[in-house]
């Protein structure tokens, strides 16, 4: 499994009970809900890095296609 990485976030409470909600409803954890929204938002923006899946790293011919 990828190494993962902690951060602190602060968010308004009601804000956190209606992802939370959400994520039950996809049967998702809070924080792996929070990640598929993050992922979502980053491929839907054209930021999202596409990794190699042979060695991890990112694949620039990905990178080089996507919309500056």
């Amino acid at each position: 499994m990828a190494d993962r990485k902690s951060f602190l976030l602060r968010v308004d409470p009601e804000l956190l009970e209606k992802v939370q909600r959400w994520a039950n409803d996809d049967l998702r954890s809070l924080n792996g809900q929070i990640e598929f929204l993050l992922r979502r938002a980053l491929r839907e923006t054209g930021r999202e890095v596409v990794r190699d899946q042979g060695t991890g790293a990112p694949d620039e011919a990905a990178k080089s296609s996507s919309p500056s």
